[in-house]
């Protein structure tokens, strides 16, 4: 991070706009989360999916907490994102737990993925308060163990899965470059243009990212047993 950029306005906005998309991911985290654990078959699916949820509300409580005290308001932060995240989620709804699982495990670490790639430019006390947010309590090994036993089980469904994964991280990473095109000031965060001396080198950079969180999507499917 180039110190001079903490007094630029453009950087203020562009964490501002960090803040609150990751504080309505969350948001929205905790409520699609709750509302599987509800169908799961299992009271141990229950379980560890209501153990998720909470964690996501207790993140986005957090958010609301540091966002306050800066003397902003989280609503009005989070609204220029409601539209892209919703978006995403009535693109991908899930046709049974099974799906909804792939989901809560592809979809949010593609996002989380995403935040820590844009994390990576902040000053040291907005990283600290994201990295927070973003810390893998456990929950991304939970899913995996959870979708790696069901997978065992029904074997005829990893195919089924495997492209329901391939269809998430696609609309997940489109709504990644449009989220960006969107947002002047995230996006030149996200591709370090306070660092670059040209748009070319800007492209370099956002094209790197992208290959980084597909790379990390294989990885995770390779974990449970799915082919990426």
């Amino acid at each position: 991070m180039n110190h001079d950029q903490v007094g630029d306005p453009t950087y203020t906005q562009a964490v501002e706009e960090l803040l609150g998309a990751l504080a309505y991911a969350e948001l929205s985290g905790y409520l699609r989360v709750a509302a599987d654990a509800q169908s799961a078959p299992t009271l141990s699916l229950q379980i560890t999916l209501g153990s998720i949820s909470a964690r996501a509300w207790q993140n986005f409580d957090n958010l609301n907490a540091h966002i306050s005290q800066a003397g902003a308001d989280i609503d009005a932060l989070m609204q220029p994102f409601v539209r892209a995240v919703d978006q995403f989620h009535e693109r991908t709804p899930s046709k049974d737990w099974l799906e909804g699982l792939v989901k809560a495990y592809v979809g949010d670490e593609i996002a989380r993925d995403f935040y820590r790639e844009v994390a990576r430019r902040v000053d040291p006390a907005t990283r600290a308060v994201v990295d927070a947010v973003l810390d893998d309590r456990g929950q991304s090994q939970a899913l995996a163990d959870l979708l790696r036993r069901a997978i065992e089980e029904n074997p005829t469904s990893a195919g089924r899965l495997a492209l329901w994964g391939r269809r998430l991280v696609g609309e997940a990473i489109a709504q990644t470059q449009h989220v960006a095109a969107d947002h002047d000031a995230l996006a030149a965060l996200l591709i370090g243009a306070w660092e670059q001396e040209d748009e070319q080198a800007d492209l370099v950079e956002l094209g790197r990212m992208l290959t980084r969180l597909t790379e990390a999507h294989t990885a995770r499917m390779r974990r449970v047993g799915l082919a990426s």
